[in-house]
């Protein structure tokens, strides 16, 4: 099993993918790589990762998305390891569409739970595929950010593009950028 890594250039900083088998172990921006493989789970962790300059597939879906196809990660294969409840919530998050982002209430009952408010805060918190896994596409009750372990900047940068992006029937369209 080869374990890889790259990181590239994007609006909102560098942006690094772990990835194994063409399949998204942790992603994040930041040039940092133990800040990404942090999150991964210990059984799915490499003792050694290969630098390389871009992932395939993986790459080309973090390039189109920051061009305006923002369906173009949804089809990047993903694998996280926890319990029951928190392995359902990030395939959750997975299907909340770009430009309408949810409260995490509104999180909690799509994954089936409405009381496990404060277990959905924790499945995006310990979301280790940043951006595959979309849990800057949850926001607060009140409207507020809430928080974002990669800074409330880059939230608010990648959901006012989804916002641009998304057509009034929710699916996304390409724009210039």
């Amino acid at each position: 099993m080869t374990t890889r890594t790259a990181t590239m250039s994007t609006p909102d900083g560098p942006f690094t993918v772990v990835e194994r088998d063409g399949v998204v172990l942790a992603s994040g921006w930041t040039a940092d790589l133990a800040e990404v493989t942090g999150q991964i789970h210990p059984s799915l962790r490499a003792e050694s990762v290969q630098q390389v300059a871009g992932l395939g597939a993986i790459t080309d879906a973090v390039c189109a998305y920051y061009d305006g196809d923002l369906a173009a990660i949804e089809s990047v294969p993903v694998r996280q390891l926890s319990g029951p409840f928190r392995n359902h919530a990030w395939e959750v998050l997975r299907t909340v569409a770009p430009g309408r982002p949810v409260t995490y209430l509104e999180y909690a009952r799509l994954a089936g739970h409405p009381a496990a408010v404060r277990a959905a805060a924790g499945a995006c918190a310990f979301n280790a595929a940043a951006l595959f896994v979309p849990c800057h596409r949850v926001i607060r009750t009140d409207g507020s950010l809430g928080g974002f372990r990669w800074g409330l900047e880059v939230k608010t940068n990648l959901l006012a593009r989804e916002k641009a992006a998304a057509s009034p029937d929710g699916q996304s369209e390409r724009v210039a950028r």
